[in-house]
Parts: C-alpha cells; structure tokens; sequence
C-alpha cells in the first residue's frame, strides 16, 4: 500500500487505536517494554498510545510496528477477534470429507484462511475416487498411522507411518488406502482448497 494509502487507512481507524496497538502486540506475545525497545521508543510512548492518552503520527505509529514487524495495512486489517479459534480439540475439527475418507478440517472458523490443514483418515479399501485430482497449489502431508498408496503424475509410492510426501497439486494425484487398517495422515496445502 502507498504512504497516501496507509494515512487514510489510519486516519479511518483512530478510534480504538490504543486497544487495537494493545490487542496486536498481546497477539504477537510482546510486552510494552519489549516492544518499546524493538521499536527504539519509550516504554511510556507504548504507554501513552495504548492508552489512547496520545494520538501518533503516521511515521510514529509505523516506528511502533515495524518493531513487530507489521506493516500499517497490516495492522489495521489484522483480524484480532478473540472469538476466533487458537487451540482445537478433535471433537472440534468438522469433517469435511465425503464417504469413507474423512477430512477433519483445523481452523475452518477462519475465512481468511491461506493453507488447508487436514487431519486425513482414510478407511480400509478408500481412496479418493476414480479420477486423479488436479488443482492449484502445494501440498505436503506426513502419515501418522497404517499406509496409504500415492500416485502423483503417474508414479506411485506406499507410504507409511513417518514417511511424507511434497508435490505441486497441478500434478494429477490420487490417494488410496489398500491395507486393511486405517491410515491417518496430517496434511496441509496451500492456496486453501477447502
């Protein structure tokens, strides 16, 4: 974003700036002093800004950030909701698979998404349909448990426990579980497809 740029977007966001500075840098795990000395400033400028006692100027509220380091944009549209989730328990993760392939999907309360993190369970004799699999991305994922037989662009590998797999997702791709146990593997990809 251009310096003109990020002036309206602070000057739209004044309001509440001190919480919203306060609310990010707990994000970020940094204390007041922490912060004030990555950033070269006092602890009492930290101080005075969180607690909307001052109002900074675009070059002093970007002096503040870049010891994060976060850019003005960035702060500003930085989803800080603390209703949204950090830590999932399983019984949390929707399944969002279809069959006997289940896709237990971490941190689907996030829009903003930008990878898929799956914890994947695949039931004897399934596989993800007759069709080899073509999309945009990356995608790399570690078996946990069982084994699971992966062809990606006409090679095949079986894969079991501790063994992992990194391709580009352009590549035609199929997975099937051909043993007669579970295979459970965790995997992520990114752009997110799901």
């Amino acid at each position: 974003m251009s310096g003109t740029g990020e002036a309206a977007a602070v000057e739209t966001e004044v309001a509440g700036l001190g919480a919203r500075l306060r609310a990010v840098r707990s994000l970020y795990g940094l204390s007041q002093r922490e912060l004030a000395r990555r950033a070269g400033v006092t602890h009492a400028t930290i101080s005075l800004i969180e607690g909307d006692r001052v109002s900074p100027s675009v070059s002093s509220l970007k002096k503040v950030l870049d010891g994060i380091p976060l850019s003005l944009a960035s702060f500003f549209t930085l989803d800080i909701d603390e209703q949204r989730g950090i830590f999932y328990r399983a019984a949390d993760l929707p399944d969002v698979g279809s069959g006997d392939v289940a896709f237990h999907l971490v941190g689907a309360d996030r829009q903003d998404r930008a990878m898929t993190m799956l914890h994947e369970v695949y039931a004897p004799g399934a596989d993800t349909g007759p069709d080899m699999l073509v999309h945009e991305g990356e995608e790399s994922g570690v078996v946990v448990r069982g084994r699971i037989e992966l062809t990606v662009a006409g090679k095949s590998q079986r894969l079991g426990p501790g063994d992992a797999y990194y391709f580009e997702s352009r590549l035609p791709h199929r997975f099937r579980n051909a043993d007669d146990e579970p295979c459970e593997i965790i995997s992520a990809n990114t752009p997110p497809s799901l």
